[in-house]
């Protein structure tokens, strides 16, 4: 099965990559940067995940552009739903990039993060994958979580201390503050 793998970073890519390979998929990188404030943060993440991806003979697919107003736009006033609409972003981008590609499903490193909202998203994936007319892989990667951890620190990747949109860097801002 040819997948794309939707990669927020890549840090979180190692371990779903190694188990998609696992079960014999041929593996591609998506790369979508709208997201991640700010600028600087979001090529340091893509840059990290380019030399990853060159490392283990990873193709790479990178969204273009950086519409940082456009996600702001989307999430302004509705800051509690922020993830959502934030999944729902990366998700449909990853399956329209996906059934253009001529890929036989797509997935996302968003299911290994212990972080995230794990349900949310499987459901998110599953509703863009309805519409775009494509098959969402589900695969719940959380196990390889300190796998991941553990092998990003020993190849000296680089690893953000948030999730990537302006609100949450607030956040870890603000938790490591109090």
């Amino acid at each position: 099965m040819r997948i794309l793998l939707h990669a927020c970073c890549g840090p979180c890519a190692i371990f779903p990559v190694q188990q998609l390979r696992a079960e014999a998929m041929a593996v591609t990188g998506f790369f979508y940067p709208h997201n991640i404030h700010p600028y600087a943060e979001c090529l340091r993440r893509r840059e990290t995940l380019q030399a990853y991806a060159d490392r283990i003979d990873l193709p790479l697919v990178i969204d273009g552009g950086y519409d940082l107003e456009g996600f702001l736009r989307a999430v302004v006033h509705r800051e509690e739903e922020r993830c959502g609409i934030c999944y729902r972003e990366r998700l449909t981008a990853a399956a329209r990039a996906a059934k253009n590609g001529g890929f036989e499903g797509f997935t996302t490193t968003l299911l290994y993060s212990r972080f995230q909202k794990h349900d949310a998203i499987r459901r998110t994936g599953e509703a863009v994958a309805g519409s775009i007319g494509i098959p969402f892989v589900y695969r719940d990667f959380r196990a390889g979580w300190q796998y991941g951890v553990q092998e990003s620190k020993r190849l000296g990747m680089y690893r953000q201390p948030y999730c990537g949109c302006i609100y949450s860097e607030k956040e870890r801002y603000f938790r490591t503050a109090s």
